[in-house]
Formats: C-alpha cells, sequence, structure tokens
C-alpha cells in the first residue's frame, strides 16, 4: 500500500521484484522493440504504425508489427494481408507484406477477419504476450507494437513482458485527447519506458488549390504537450484522402508518406 515503485527512496526491505519479462520464440531474433500509444482510441495510431515501419523499411532495415490491438485489428488491412498464419515444424511464423515487413495480428489467426474478439482483459493479454513468446520473429531490426488505446491491460502487459526500448506517442489537435495523452506519457515514465517523441496526427488539411493550411480540428496542442514533459515533436501529420484511399485499398506500401524523418532518425538512435 502506498507504493510509488520508487526503490531508491523507500526503506521498505521488499527484496528484487520478480521480472515480468518474457523470452521470446528460441528462433527469434529482434533487436529493437517501439510500442506505438496513445491515451484515447482513434487518432490514426495504427496507420501511424504501419508508416513508421514501412518508413524504416525503405530505409534497408528488417521490420516487424506485432498487432497487440486485439479487440481491434487493423494492421493487416493497410498491407492488403488476408489468410491466415501458417504452422510449420520450426513454429508460427508471421506474414510478410510486398516489402518484406512481418506482421502477426489476430486477424490473421481468425477464420473469418469481421468475427469479433469477445474475450475479457487477461485473455487478451495473454495473446499478447503469445505474440511475442510464440511467433519466430526472424533477423528483425524494429519491432513495432501497435497497441491499443488507454493504460490499461496490454499495455501494462507489453511493458512489463517485452524489452520495449522507446515508445512513440500519438496524439490530435483537440484539447480533450491532449490531456489523455500526457495519462499515456505519465504511465511510460512511471515504468521507466524511454519516449521517442510525440507524434500528431490530423493536424491539418492543405487546401488542394490555394495550398494554405486548415486546422479543422481546432488549434494544435502538441507543443505545450512536449514542453511540459521535455520530449521532442517528432511530426506534425495532415489529414490526406489519397492516404486513406490507399490504406482501404490494402496498398499503404505504395503510397507517397507524410514526412516521418525526424521520428526515423530518433528511432535509429535507440
Amino acid at each position: 500500500m502506498g507504493c510509488n515503485h520508487d526503490c531508491g527512496s523507500c526503506s521498505s526491505n521488499c527484496g528484487e521484484p520478480e521480472s515480468l519479462r518474457k523470452a521470446p520464440h528460441p528462433l527469434s531474433s529482434i533487436r529493437k522493440v517501439i510500442g506505438v500509444v496513445s491515451g484515447k482510441g482513434g487518432v490514426g495510431k495504427s496507420l501511424c504504425t504501419s508508416m513508421l515501419a514501412i518508413a524504416m523499411q525503405r530505409r534497408g532495415a528488417h521490420c516487424a508489427i506485432l498487432d497487440a490491438d486485439i479487440t481491434g485489428p487493423s494492421i493487416p488491412k493497410g498491407f492488403g494481408l488476408h489468410g491466415t498464419l501458417g504452422a510449420t515444424d520450426e513454429g508460427v511464423y508471421p506474414m510478410a507484406t510486398k516489402l518484406g515487413i512481418d506482421v502477426c495480428s489476430i486477424n490473421l489467426l481468425l477464420e473469418n477477419a469481421s468475427d469479433p474478439v469477445i474475450w475479457r482483459g487477461p485473455i487478451i493479454a495473454g495473446a499478447v504476450q503469445q505474440f511475442w513468446t510464440d511467433i519466430i520473429w526472424k533477423d528483425v531490426d524494429y519491432m513495432f507494437v501497435d497497441m491499443p488505446p488507454g493504460t490499461g491491460d496490454v499495455p501494462l502487459t507489453v511493458f512489463q513482458s517485452l524489452p520495449v526500448d522507446g515508445i512513440v506517442v500519438m496524439t490530435s489537435p483537440q484539447e480533450l485527447v491532449a490531456q489523455v495523452v500526457t495519462k499515456a506519457v505519465k504511465m511510460a515514465e512511471m515504468m521507466d519506458i524511454p519516449i521517442v517523441g510525440i507524434i500528431e496526427n490530423y493536424s491539418y488539411v492543405q487546401c488542394p488549390d490555394c495550398g494554405k493550411k486548415l486546422s479543422v480540428f481546432g488549434e494544435s496542442h502538441v507543443e505545450e504537450i512536449a514542453r511540459e514533459h521535455k520530449l521532442d515533436v517528432l511530426a506534425k501529420l495532415p489529414i490526406d484522402p489519397a492516404l486513406a484511399a490507399a490504406c482501404d485499398a490494402g496498398a499503404l506500401e505504395d503510397a507517397q508518406l507524410p514526412d516521418l524523418s525526424a521520428a526515423c532518425d530518433k528511432i535509429a538512435t535507440l
């Protein structure tokens, strides 16, 4: 009771806490793990996860996406992935995209991708752990973990079970979202997870006629959040109908991506 999780300032003799870290499959090799998180849903977290993986893959890295959003999986759609993962004598391998990005999502394990996953929290958290421990991730340079929104079971499971090297925090311009995102930032700080930076989505839409940038969701608050927590703003992403169409068509890898160079540069230094 009353534990602030700061063992250095505590006089109690609790001993070393038991590690909850899970080992990956013996045949797996993952160099860096980056979580993509948000305080609430609907801010484009899955799309940004996919774009970061594509951008790093285009730089020559071998990337993977672990879709930890079990009840709302959307990663396979943007890549045009269908069917189910196949098992071999060695184990289960992820499905590769056209560019060679390895993907594991609950939608690639269901007989029908439109079937709902009606599970309670502990079972969902266990499935995410199995994506890490049972799937064979071969020679992955950067694994991006697409997390469900909030600070519940799955983010906690990922932070405790996986060797997360850093997280990217997603937000959007609305003031309400900005307030909620602070909770995700504080959760990472409490659990001593490095924060790569913040990406704001839906920042503006650019008029195709005059080129003016219109803030359709209101003025941005991302700079204020970044200053408060001493974080970098990695990108401000526009609303791009062409990008949405490419995602709907399963052709995200063929699309022209917004500028994610600052985020990729920072991730490359982890």
